[in-house]
C-alpha cells in the first residue's frame, strides 16, 4: 500500500505499533531516530495518561527501585500505584515495559538481544546536571560516503557536553572538521578511531603538522590497553575486554554507573542502548560489532561510538595528551 501514497505536499503516512522485540517497527524506528528515513519518530509513553492511575492508602509506600523511577520519570504516587497493580496482572515487569513503556528502550524488550548498556543508566545520565570541569577531550569516529555517519563527541570531566553526526564527508572534509574543532574549541586532545577511512584522516593531519599529542590514534579492533589477568602463577586467567573498542564501551559504562551527563538526546540513547554483547571461550567481553548490527537491521551506533572515543581513559585518569603539563603547538598558534 505503500507504494499507492504520492509524494506530494500534505500527505502524511503514519505507523502506529505497541513495539515488540527487535522486529521490523524496531529497525524502522531505529532508522528514523539516526534520520535514515523521512519518518518522525514520536514516543507516547504511559505516563501522559491521565487515566494510568490508582488511588492509594495512606500506608501505601514505594519501594526502592519505584523511589528511583518516580524521581527519574516525575511520577506520582497514584501513577507508581497503578503500574504495580499492572505489573502483577501481567505476571512480570518485562511485559508491562513491552506495552506500556516509559522510554523507546523499554518498548522494544527482547531477551534475545541484551544492550551492553541498560537503558536506565542512559535515561538517569539525560537527567544529570553536573558542572563540566578540566580539559576538553573530543573523540571522532569518522565514515565515509556509505549508510554510516561521522560521530563526533565532547567531553569535559562528568559532561559529555554535545555530540554531533556528520553524513557524507570525504576523508579531507572530516579531516577539515577536525581543523576546525580544534581552532576553535581548544581541545586537550582529538581521539580518532582510525580503523578504515579514520587511518587516512589521521595521516592527513600529521601531514598538516598537528602534534601526536594532541591528535591521538584509536584503533578498535587492536588489543585492550588493559594487561590480561594473570593467575598466581602467570598463566592468562581469562576476563577483561576483547579488543579496543569493548574497552572503551566498558569505560562509558563505569562512568554511567557512577555519575556522567549527557545531552538529553534520543538518537543518543538509541545509539548507546543498540550494541549487544558476548563472552568469549576465554571469557573477555566482545561488543557487537557495527556489522552485526546493520544484518539486524539496526544503524551503527555513531554517536555512541564517538562518545566512547572519549573514554580512552577511565574518568579520573590522566589523558594520554601532555596538554595538562605543557603547551601544545598546532598549526595557527598555541594551546597551554
Amino acid at each position: 500500500m505503500m507504494q499507492t501514497v504520492p509524494d506530494l505536499p500534505g500527505t502524511s503516512v503514519i505507523l502506529e505499533s505497541t513495539a515488540y522485540g527487535h522486529n521490523s517497527f524496531y529497525q524502522l524506528w531505529q532508522r528514523s531516530v539516526a534520520g535514515e528515513t523521512d519518518y518522525m519518530p514520536i514516543f507516547i509513553s504511559w505516563a501522559m495518561m491521565e487515566e494510568y492511575r490508582r488511588k492509594v492508602d495512606d500506608d501505601f509506600k514505594m519501594t526502592a527501585e519505584e523511589a528511583k523511577l518516580a524521581e527519574l520519570h516525575n511520577l506520582d504516587v497514584e501513577q507508581i500505584a497503578w503500574r504495580r497493580a499492572k505489573i502483577r496482572e501481567l505476571r512480570g515487569e518485562e511485559y508491562f515495559q513491552q506495552e506500556y513503556p516509559l522510554e523507546p528502550s523499554e518498548a522494544f524488550v527482547s531477551t534475545g538481544h541484551d544492550s551492553f548498556i541498560a537503558a536506565a543508566l542512559v535515561l538517569r545520565a539525560r537527567k544529570e546536571k553536573i558542572e563540566p570541569y578540566g580539559a576538553l577531550v573530543v573523540g571522532v569516529d569518522p565514515a565515509s560516503m556509505g549508510p554510516d555517519a561521522t560521530g563526533v563527541a565532547y567531553r569535559q570531566g562528568h559532561r559529555v557536553l554535545k555530540t554531533e553526526r556528520y553524513r557524507g564527508l570525504t576523508t579531507m572534509e572530516i579531516a577539515g572538521l577536525i581543523r576546525r574543532i580544534i581552532r576553535e574549541d581548544k581541545p586537550a586532545v582529538v581521539n580518532i578511531d582510525v580503523g578504515g577511512l579514520g587511518l587516512g584522516v589521521y595521516d592527513r593531519l600529521l601531514e598538516e603538522g598537528y602534534d601526536r599529542s594532541l591528535i591521538h590514534a584509536v584503533n578498535f579492533g587492536s588489543k585492550p590497553n588493559e594487561p590480561p589477568r594473570l593467575d598466581e602463577m602467570g598463566r592468562p586467567q581469562g576476563g577483561g575486554p576483547a579488543n579496543r573498542r569493548s574497552e572503551l564501551w566498558m569505560n562509558l559504562k563505569s562512568a554511567l554507573e557512577g555519575r556522567l551527563q549527557i545531552p538529553d538526546n534520543d538518537a543518543l540513547q538509541a545509539d548507546l542502548v543498540g550494541p549487544t554483547f558476548k563472552y568469549q571461550s576465554d571469557g573477555r567481553l566482545l561488543l557487537e560489532a557495527k556489522e552485526n548490527m546493520r544484518k539486524r537491521g539496526i544503524p551503527s551506533p555513531d554517536l555512541g561510538d564517538a562518545v566512547a572515543l572519549t573514554f580512552c581513559n577511565p574518568i579520573g585518569t590522566p589523558e594520554r595528551s601532555a596538554g595538562f603539563y605543557r603547551p601544545i603547538t598546532y598549526p595557527g598558534g598555541a594551546y597551554v
